[in-house]
């Protein structure tokens, strides 16, 4: 009966998963409530994977690459990329790949990923190349060099604290390394040549056209009797359910863009308005209101010399993702005005202020140029341009190079333990104020940390009630005649499909105990099934439904198939190098 619980809130949780409606940390807690409700496991049980050592590696990891990001540290690198390789399509490509693949063995890939898409997209502008051509090799990339080392991604982190559970001795900080540069290599290879010919070439147009728009954009003129009169424009509510935005204000000769949210509307007044047709054509049963006939904008005729139409991206550690722009008030916060919103190859004009922002949304935003350049300092939306988002801080940032490096080195001459070495790290970093106590707790992704040592008890459960070895005899049983490389090989697809509707890290360490138990059942060394399972969460190329793909997606103006053409032969490639070198660094 335990074990039929415990099988069935798996199949729930990843139910749960994949149809998003829940967020990840909240399943987490819901499936951890079951276990302790249903007497599976004791309270310290639920709750020892939040104690783990786990934790702290990936927390220590998220402080660190927050520091390196703001001290600059990552903006010049972007800059030395273009330096070195120049406008040579494929030079460029694997410059920029191997460099974001060295960075992300060391931060997390998802950091790294956000960091380097401003920078892509200005290597991408000055070699006069289509995005679209460079930024699904850059999320690639990073997932590829997370495979380099134990922190290089929150997967084989949390793989290899849960080898502990099953008397394992902890992967090493370099030993994926010789399998992890294989990858990276393989799958440069792939992407300079074979690959590069399956991504699409979505050629630059104009913001206004790549939003649509101009189909939204009207004038309403002010009548000397409307109620408007008078009213501050941040203040007034249109009549009804309309739901418009004004872009700019013609009066007379004078022309204000980007209206401040003081300014008071006077007869006369010509609106530009942007919203639904529907509320458009609604605007003439206002009094006091008359519209003129629809017109068509380009860019250059929302922007002026001070006022400038930009995209902007939400970035992983982003505070307004889950909120929408009337929430967080954002005209009056940034003096900014959204225009629209581009997601997963939807272009959002709807209601934008309503919208749910997610990971990796573009903005359509215009706006004055001194509020863009503010914008530029801020963590929760960067800007899409050729600009430095971080101040190079040259001595703060060799402390933090310092720190982490020290760290790496005593880790691997066996000084110290792998997460005292990182803590302390962190904490020296926060002491030299290379980032801030406030600023590293906003780095901390506590969604990531509640999912990974959620999941981390949850595998204790499936070892204490025996159910992950009810899968390991049923796996053992089917696939054990046909031999064990078709037995490693039937667990490191079903990794990889569990990493669509979840997250790597939570299909790693579902899987894990399945495997160590098959492995064990069968006779072989369960280390080198750890190795393929952590590998294989790391394979998730052929959907955009990974964090780093999702990062790219818009900025790219990538679709859904892109990532299918590219993706599928690159995990099948990986697929076969895997099943053939694993076996070979870690004898069965």
């Amino acid at each position: 009966m335990q074990i039929a619980v415990v099988l069935g809130l798996l199949v729930l949780a990843i139910l749960l998963f994949a149809l998003e409606r829940v967020s990840v940390d909240l399943i987490t807690l819901l499936l951890l409530s079951a276990l302790l409700l249903s007497g599976i496991l004791t309270p310290e049980e639920a709750f020892s994977g939040f104690s783990s050592e786990i934790v702290i590696i990936i927390a220590a990891i998220f402080v660190i690459s927050s520091a390196l990001l703001q001290t600059g540290v990552m903006d010049l690198v972007g800059k030395k990329i273009y330096s070195i390789a120049g406008q040579n399509p494929v030079k460029l490509t694997a410059m920029m790949m191997m460099v974001v693949a060295s960075v992300s063995a060391f931060m997390n890939n998802t950091t790294v990923t956000a960091v380097f898409v401003p920078a892509v997209l200005g290597l991408a502008r000055r070699a006069k190349m289509a995005a679209s051509k460079l930024l699904i090799p850059l999320a690639y990339a990073s997932m590829l060099g997370g495979t380099c080392t134990v922190i290089g991604t929150s997967t084989n982190v949390a793989v290899a604290g849960m080898m502990k559970k099953f008397d394992l001795e902890p992967f090493a900080l370099f030993e994926f390394l010789p399998i992890g540069i294989l990858i990276v290599a393989v799958g440069t290879a792939y992407m300079v040549t074979w690959g590069r010919k399956l991504l699409p070439d979505h050629r630059e147009v104009g913001l206004t056209e790549d939003y649509h728009v101009k189909e939204y954009l009207t004038e309403v003129v002010v009548l000397p009797q409307s109620p408007l009169l008078g009213q501050h424009l941040g203040s007034f509510r249109w009549d009804g359910d309309v739901d418009l935005t004004v872009l700019g204000i013609i009066r007379g000769k004078e022309a204000i863009l980007a209206p401040r949210a003081t300014e008071v509307l006077k007869a006369h007044d010509v609106l530009l308005v942007e919203g639904r047709i529907e509320d458009i054509a609604r605007v003439k049963e206002i009094s006091g209101i008359e519209i003129k006939a629809d017109l068509k904008f380009s860019d250059e005729e929302l922007e002026s010399d001070r006022v400038r139409l930009v995209e902007v991206i939400i970035p992983p550690t982003s505070a307004l993702i889950g909120n929408t722009l009337k929430e967080i008030n954002f005209r009056r916060r940034y003096g900014l005005t959204a225009l629209a919103i581009y997601r997963h190859g939807e272009s959002l004009r709807d209601r934008v202020a309503r919208i749910r922002l997610q990971l990796g949304d573009l903005l359509l935003v215009q706006g004055r140029q001194e509020n863009i350049d503010l914008l530029k300092r801020e963590r929760d939306l960067w800007v899409l341009e050729e600009v430095t988002h971080f101040r190079l801080r040259r001595s703060k940032g060799l402390y933090t190079m310092g720190f982490f490096l020290a760290a790496l080195g005593a880790t691997w001459l066996n000084i110290v333990p792998l997460p005292v070495a990182i803590l302390l790290a962190a904490i020296l970093i926060i002491l030299t104020r290379c980032i801030t106590v406030e600023e590293a707790y906003k780095s901390l992704d506590l969604r990531l940390i509640v999912l990974i040592g959620g999941m981390t008890s949850f595998g204790i459960a499936m070892e204490k009630t025996g159910a992950a070895e009810f899968l390991a005899a049923h796996i053992a049983h089917s696939l054990a005649p046909l031999g064990i490389p078709v037995v490693m090989a039937g667990l490191f697809l079903l990794t990889v499909l569990l990493t669509q509707p979840m997250s790597n890290a939570a299909a790693a360490l579902v899987v894990l105990p399945v495997a160590v138990s098959t492995a064990v059942q069968l006779g072989v060394n369960p280390r080198t099934f750890a190795m393929a399972i952590a590998l294989a969460a790391s394979c998730s190329f052929v959907t955009p439904l990974e964090p780093s793909c999702i990062l790219v997606y818009g900025p790219g103006k990538y679709r859904f198939a892109d990532f299918i053409r590219s993706g599928f032969w690159l995990t099948l490639i990986l697929f076969v190098i895997i099943l053939i070198f694993v076996p070979m660094f870690w004898p069965l």
